[in-house]
């Protein structure tokens, strides 16, 4: 059913907080004894206003997002026609964004360049089109944020800054280590989001199998209690194949030769 130029208005005021409804626009129209052309205007007008609104707040959450806004990764440019197996279909529904309504975990393994951060940062890229919050940071980068931290005593707002988004994006799961306080930090992390409200989820991605992640931490308590909450209701892509990188690769054989100096007898008499 398509909405009324009232239900326009009234939908426009919302995210604009204009504190106006339909109720008020009818009146409003009826005082001043509106032709229908000048309904219609008025609510082009809001529906314009409206979608602005929305572009910019989707403009400052991928800004905010750290995912990379120069050639970015979308399920739009991703080659899902690489991808076989009886489960591809399953890879195909990821844009629906179910995973992150249902609060289900996702976790994309397998070898390098097989396109596992390219899916991650395309799940986040749709979140963020959908105004969801949206947070990307590399292993090796939170672990680093969580030594800062504990330096500065700063623990508990850097957990608070890493649970807010509705989608966090952790890539390279396994690729460094965390000593035992940042192992516990990691589970206060997960333990968080874990417990929180709305739509929301986590986004891993791995080159390791999750069984072995534990190498990669030094507090294994913290780390079976993380791992139990992190795959508690997750969906987990095992990635076979070949790496995409390289694909593009163009050799160009060269050869260079000496230019031969001439002999002394073959040179003209000065």
């Amino acid at each position: 059913m398509n909405e009324s130029v009232f239900e326009i208005v009234e939908k426009s005021c919302e995210t604009l907080k204009l504190d106006f409804s339909s109720t008020e626009f009818a009146a409003l129209a009826e005082e001043n004894d509106l032709s229908e052309d000048a309904v219609t205007a008025i609510s082009l007008v809001f529906e314009h206003l409206r979608q602005k609104k929305v572009q910019t707040t989707i403009h400052t959450i991928l800004k905010m997002s750290r995912l990379p806004l120069k050639d970015p990764k979308t399920f739009e440019n991703f080659d899902f026609s690489v991808i076989k197996g009886k489960d591809a279909e399953r890879l195909k529904s990821l844009p629906s964004l179910s995973a992150i309504y249902a609060h289900k975990n996702l976790a994309f393994i397998g070898p390098a360049g097989t396109g596992k951060t390219h899916l991650a940062q395309a799940f986040g890229f749709e979140c963020c089109k959908r105004g969801m919050k949206t947070y990307f940071i590399k292993m090796s980068e939170l672990r680093d944020r969580f030594s800062a931290a504990r330096r500065a005593g700063k623990e508990a707002a850097v957990l608070t800054g890493l649970v807010r988004p509705s989608c966090l994006i952790i890539d390279e799961v396994g690729h460094c280590e965390f000593d035992k306080e940042n192992t516990r930090l990691f589970f206060d992390l997960i333990d968080r989001r874990y417990n929180k409200e709305g739509n929301f989820n986590i986004v891993f991605t791995s080159n390791k199998n999750p069984s072995l992640w534990r190498s990669n931490f030094n507090e294994d308590d913290a780390l079976l209690c993380s791992l139990d909450r992190i795959f508690d209701d997750a969906t987990v892509f095992n990635i076979k194949g070949e790496s995409f990188r390289g694909k593009k690769l163009e050799t160009i054989a060269l050869q260079t030769s000496r230019v031969k100096a001439p002999d002394s007898s073959e040179m003209p008499p000065v």
